[in-house]
């Protein structure tokens, strides 16, 4: 952030950067389920406004990282076995429905979009890049949704995802699955290249897997049945 910029811009340059910290503290395990989120620990180092702290708790709610309640604070989201179960279903539908709609043979320019954000994350799974993993793995599901051709479906899709940011990185407890991943998103730039309808709807439900077994595991781990 520059001294010369609008008092707005920066603003929500700020705002930007305190979401995006937060969040990526959260789904990265820095910041664990339940673990409360003070105002003047947060407004003293990011060295922002109160109120840009505050704006960004609204968001992190919104966007299903973050609970406040009146009295109590903001505290990161946990969401039960139950929640994640029903969270997934919704995701299963919507974005099998999405991969059903995508035109195959994929466009050249879709293939050539989703081939270099999945070399970019391949190597950040080589190189251990979370950051690189995480961004790199939303920009590949918004790119591939988008391409059903339905704005509605795709905001859906979008919108779900982001609140399961916070199970689906559970993955990074193992490895190995982050390979996993990858190997998955090339198999469905593969079924999209063939034409192959049938091979890529079932790739998008596989994919959904694990991540919420990683989570419930982890869950129980933490607070047992509770």
């Amino acid at each position: 952030m520059t001294e010369n910029q609008p008092k707005s811009a920066r603003t929500v340059e700020s705002l930007t950067y305190v979401v995006e910290q937060l969040e990526e503290e959260v789904i990265f395990g820095r910041l664990r389920p339940r673990e409360r989120l003070v105002e003047e620990d947060l407004v003293t180092r990011f060295e922002v406004k109160r109120h840009i702290i505050r704006q960004a708790l609204i968001e992190l709610e919104r966007m299903g990282i973050v609970v406040r309640q009146r009295g109590k604070g903001a505290r990161v989201c946990d969401y039960s076995p139950e929640e994640v179960q029903d969270l997934y279903l919704v995701r299963q539908l919507l974005e099998s429905k999405a991969a059903s709609l995508i035109p195959l043979p994929a466009s050249k320019g879709l293939l050539k979009d989703l081939g270099s954000i999945h070399r970019a994350y391949a190597k950040s799974v080589k190189d251990g890049n979370l950051r690189g993993i995480f961004r790199g793995n939303v920009r590949f599901h918004q790119t591939l949704f988008a391409a059903c051709g339905n704005p509605y479906l795709t905001e859906a899709i979008n919108l779900y995802a982001t609140k399961a940011n916070v199970i689906r990185f559970y993955v990074g407890r193992d490895p190995g699955m982050f390979a996993g991943a990858r190997d998955e998103h090339g198999a469905i730039i593969e079924a999209l290249q063939d034409g192959d309808r049938e091979r890529l709807i079932d790739l998008c439900v596989r994919h959904l897997q694990p991540s919420p077994k990683a989570y419930i595991d982890a869950y129980r781990g933490l607070f047992g049945n509770s």
